[in-house]
């Protein structure tokens, strides 16, 4: 299952982003816990880059996953910034400076890609499926 979206460069981009994830992955029965940490990891993601990087030349942001038998890759591609995105250590008292850091506990790992003037920043977290010892765990639900 992959999936790829191209959104308008704006925050409410984030809440289409994480509830496009959530229904994809639901469908392709990922535990909700595994898909309460993408939907965190994407929202972290697309928030930063609409906070630090410009848009792609079409002004929009792109917003892509893909699931293997137990991964999940999700990727925010934008137009670049001045810095490199890196996990930052705020104090206790900071208001921001957290996102990287998330991804970064929560991820198996994370990195960034350029390509050209895109650049796009990854994760990789495990989606196990909702299934134990080969059945799938809504068979309990039919008694």
């Amino acid at each position: 299952m992959s999936s790829v979206v191209l959104l308008p460069y704006a925050p409410s981009s984030v809440a289409v982003a994480r509830q496009r994830l959530s229904t994809d992955l639901q469908g392709s029965g990922v535990f909700t816990a595994a898909i309460d940490d993408a939907v965190l990891v994407v929202s972290e993601l697309l928030s930063n880059a609409l906070r630090h990087a410009h848009p792609l030349p079409s002004g929009m942001v792109r917003v892509a996953w893909l699931r293997s038998d137990d991964h999940i890759e999700v990727a925010v591609s934008d137009g670049g910034a001045a810095t490199e995105p890196r996990a930052g250590r705020p104090t206790l008292s900071s208001l921001g400076g957290r996102g990287l850091g998330i991804v970064e506990y929560v991820a198996e790992s994370w990195g960034v890609r350029h390509d050209g003037d895109t650049t796009t920043v990854w994760a990789i977290l495990p989606a196990p499926s909702q299934s134990v010892n080969g059945q799938v765990a809504a068979l309990r639900e039919a008694g």
